[in-house]
């Protein structure tokens, strides 16, 4: 985990102080050194925070390529950088790390270079043989990388506070902020600062300051698996067993353990000398500590339980919501957060998480609800999530469409303009009239973007670097290829794969035969109609006083009690004191 920032344009030499700044105010994303470099040309100047995992005796960012001038920042980890280096023939010295490698192959093959990166990454390289900046982002967006043009610069960051402080930036409430708790797409809730694209490249040239972005990756590209199940689950358990250890690092680091399938397959593979569990006093049926202590003494890892309480709640949500820039949808934020916290008190600077399988191979409900329709999932003995599907109930006989259907289940709110229902049609339609693969791309174009954003920018508050070892891009791509039979086979059996490869791999049954999923699921929603309801209207009273006219809504239905799961009133609580820590010049 790093941090970059910088600008370019043709007199970037005079703002050094300015970029200087720009590194100071996100440096905790590397707390080994916040430097940064002019490049010979001066047309651009870089900022790096360090996080020295790879070798701890590196030199920090940012790097220059001395015989071509070119200069890199980097952030993130490239997982095959030494089989890179030897299959290009680029030398990587005792004391250097994949920035090197990234450095070096740029120089060599420019953008081009991106598509033999296997890993997480947000990078920023100027090239002046060409007189251009090049912003780059992984292929699922792990790394986040904001962007401004303003007066002939390209200003560039890992957080929009960083870019924020460069200049006034008002706020443009998105309506998707209440559709689904989250902006989609680009969009930031700040006028002018835009969020680069997952697999993304975009170019500025400092002399005609004109832009050009390209996508370098594409999920759907990828062909249809073509073999028998039999052949798949070979396939998938060997990938697997390959490529998931290879994203834990050769010192200490810790593992989020939350007790079900994804997390407890990681345990096995990945071997964590320390595995973190939530747990809730009084909250049994979010309780998996007992299923996670059974893992952990099984890997022999020690267990870190943190239990947070009400007090806690209320203590961390300002610097919580600052963490995350801009509120973003997420159940398991609060325990996210906990887990982080502790881990980072340990003295640790890796953790690990369960990301991908969920998206990829048909673990959510509503992908069920989907494929097989509410009453055959509520036959399933799923009952708990009538709610859910409730909203897929209709007149017998009428066929729901699919796009309506998963708009229904991912809606939060209000959608005006059909926006989120337009943007889950187009990613849908990409998939080739596949439907597991089209409720993978509205996924990714709907839920998943705050998922790995708060992993990212929540571990980064504490100095962690969070790995995701199911993004793989040999285990992402093959789940993708995958026929839906082979993903979900039943409305209560999704990750079929991913549960016949524990077993083949020797995984203890209760590993592959888990079926409940709760995650870091936390009471928040029942502690703000409870214990926190006086403290938390307090805070929705104070924000309504000044807020705009777009953000009253989500206000006001923070103000009424919901249900046991209802995400209101912490969303509405998440914008109401990010909206009161704004400056009064972003909130004009």
């Amino acid at each position: 985990m790093c941090g970059i920032a910088g600008l370019a344009g043709m007199d970037a030499r005079w703002h050094q102080t300015t970029v200087q700044a720009m590194g100071v105010s996100q440096h905790y994303r590397g707390p080994d050194g916040t430097m940064h470099a002019a490049s010979p040309d001066g047309r651009a100047v870089l900022s790096m925070n360090t996080l020295l995992i790879v070798d701890p005796l590196a030199h920090p960012g940012p790097y220059l390529d001395r015989a071509s001038g070119v200069v890199l920042a980097f952030n993130g980890e490239v997982y095959n950088w030494r089989q890179q280096a030897g299959a290009w023939g680029i030398p990587v010295g005792p004391g250097e790390t994949d920035a090197h490698l990234v450095l070096r192959a740029w120089v060599k093959f420019g953008p081009s270079c991106l598509d033999g990166l296997d890993g997480m990454f947000a990078l920023a390289v100027y090239d002046p043989r060409v007189g251009k900046l090049f912003l780059a982002r992984d292929r699922l967006g792990e790394k986040p990388l904001y962007w401004r043009l303003d007066g002939g610069r390209l200003a560039f960051a890992s957080e929009v506070t960083a870019l924020t402080g460069y200049g006034p930036a008002p706020l443009v409430l998105r309506p998707e902020m209440l559709a689904i708790e989250t902006p989609v797409g680009v969009d930031t809730p700040f006028q002018g600062i835009q969020l680069l694209a997952p697999a993304t490249v975009l170019t500025f040239d400092v002399t005609t300051t004109s832009l050009d972005q390209h996508t370098w990756w594409r999920l759907e590209e990828r062909q249809p698996f073509e073999g028998d199940y039999q052949v798949a689950l070979a396939d998938f358990s060997v990938v697997l067993a390959e490529q998931v250890p290879l994203r834990a690092p050769a010192g200490d680091f810790a593992l989020l353990l939350s007790g079900g399938l994804d997390s407890a397959l990681l345990a096995y593979l990945t071997r964590p000398p320390v595995c973190v569990t939530v747990r809730y006093p009084g909250q049994d049926r979010l309780d998996e500590s007992a299923a996670a202590a059974r893992i952990a003494a099984d890997v022999g890892a020690e267990l870190i339980v943190v239990e947070p309480g009400t007090a806690d709640f209320a203590t961390v949500l300002p610097h919580l919501v600052a963490s995350l820039d801009y509120p973003m949808g997420n159940a398991s934020v609060f325990s996210e957060y906990m887990a982080y916290r502790k881990i980072a008190a340990l003295g640790l600077k890796v953790v690990l998480g369960g990301l991908g399988p969920d998206e990829f191979l048909m673990g959510y409900v509503r992908h069920a609800l989907v494929l097989f329709g509410p009453e055959a999932v509520l036959k399933a003995g799923m009952e708990s999530y009538r709610p859910l599907a409730a909203k897929l109930m209709h007149t017998a006989g009428q066929v729901l469409d699919p796009v309506e259907a998963v708009t229904r289940l991912v809606l939060r709110g209000p959608d005006p303009g059909h926006r989120i229902r337009a943007l889950v049609a187009e990613a849908m339609g990409r998939a080739g009239g596949d439907l597991a693969r089209a409720l993978t791309l509205a996924d990714l174009a709907t839920a998943w973007r705050p998922l790995v954003m708060t992993s990212d920018k929540l571990a980064a508050a504490y100095a962690l670097e969070r790995r995701s070892p199911y993004l793989a891009r040999k285990v992402v791509e093959l789940s993708w290829r995958l026929p839906v039979g082979y993903k979900i086979a039943a409305p209560a059996a999704g990750k079929r794969i991913l549960r016949d490869a524990a077993r083949a791999l020797g995984m203890p049954r209760e590993v592959w035969d888990s079926r409940d999923k709760l995650g870091f699921a936390s009471p928040v929603p029942a502690w703000l109609n409870g214990p926190l309801a006086a403290w938390a209207d307090a805070h929705l009273h104070a924000a309504l006083a000044d807020a705009p006219a777009e953000l009253r809504p989500l206000l006001m239905a923070g103000l009424q009690k919901g249900g046991h799961f209802d995400r209101t009133r912490m969303q509405a609580l998440l914008a109401a004191i990010w909206f009161h820590n704004q400056p009064v010049s972003a909130a004009a």
